[in-house]
């Protein structure tokens, strides 16, 4: 598999070329960035660590890099403030997403192709990419919560020393403000929460709370999140360069899973390597439903603000 990393030059890009390269998965990491020097270091970089790593081809360029790749995966964009929702981030991106779209349009994508939209608020911006290019919307994906689950698995492990790579719970809905804890399912090792010595109700607050401003916390403490971003990205990309049919909670155009219609959030859905396979509507408590709903609502309401300013071609 190629992947093409659009934003290669900066952090976000930078790390997830690093987070494929050490997953020793895709056979071909290309970066590109309006910074063509800065990408290009990015890319010896990376070049560098191949004899050590694993047998890739890693390279740097421009859009002429896109016809050939088999995922697309788009970082750049505006950094989010830090007192700034992703969801204010809206107005200051949406052109540059656009230009970014007309230009992968213009170079041509394969028919198999698939996207993968980490930029933010990356719920509308997969929502705008679906509509407009040439793609059959199953084949856009968003980075979605993959990584707020991943950040909201290692907070709870964290406060149970617990091992990590043993909790089992999921953050689902907007990659924002009304992202929705999945309390009903989250286990360790296969053993509820509720079970394990020191959970209450408070600590779920206290960890859900931390999860839900870690962007934040991340940005201001360091300047941007990098690393974790793309060990999220990575574990997107190897799902569908493996064809593994994994589940994973990205963003993708819903078509009614939990009643939810043309709006792209995060359900748990089966991704291999022709993107969104299927979604599944997993036993949720009524109150987490409901919040579901309100979270695609919320995502709608913006939806529709940009859809008045920029037109939408294909979704409706």
């Amino acid at each position: 598999m190629k992947v093409s990393i659009i934003g290669g030059g900066g952090l976000v890009g930078s790390c997830a070329a690093f987070a494929l390269q050490a997953g020793r998965i895709v056979r071909e990491i290309a970066l590109l960035d309006v910074n063509a020097d800065l990408c290009a270091g990015q890319a010896l970089d990376v070049l560098h660590g191949t004899s050590s790593m694993a047998d890739q081809i890693v390279s740097s360029g421009g859009y002429e890099l896109i016809p050939s790749s088999d995922c697309i995966c788009i970082t750049a964009g505006l950094r989010r403030k830090p007192d700034e929702s992703r969801l204010d981030l809206i107005n200051r991106n949406v052109d540059l997403f656009q230009n970014i779209l007309g230009e992968v349009a213009k170079a041509g994508v394969k028919p198999s192709a698939t996207i993968l939209v980490v930029s933010n608020p990356v719920d509308v911006l997969t929502y705008l990419a679906a509509d407009r290019l040439d793609l059959p919307i199953s084949q856009v994906l968003g980075l979605g919560t993959q990584l707020d689950t991943i950040r909201f698995r290692s907070l709870i492990a964290a406060k149970l020393k617990a091992p990590p790579t043993q909790v089992n719970a999921l953050i689902l809905g907007e990659h924002g403000d009304s992202m929705v804890p999945i309390w009903s399912s989250a286990a360790i090792g296969g053993l509820p929460l509720e079970k394990l010595p020191g959970w209450s109700p408070n600590l779920a607050s206290e960890i859900f709370t931390r999860t839900k401003g870690s962007g934040a916390e991340v940005i201001k403490l360091k300047g941007g999140a990098g690393f974790a971003v793309g060990v999220a990205i990575a574990d997107v990309i190897h799902a569908m360069a493996l064809d593994s049919h994994k589940i994973l909670p990205v963003s993708s155009v819903q078509t009614g899973c939990y009643g939810i219609r043309n709006v792209a959030l995060s359900v748990p859905t089966t991704v291999a390597c022709a993107g969104v396979v299927a979604t599944h509507e997993i036993e949720l408590w009524p109150k987490e439903v409901q919040a579901l709903k309100t979270s695609g609502n919320t995502l709608r309401q913006t939806i529709d603000t940009v859809a008045k300013r920029v037109g939408l071609t294909k979704l409706k």
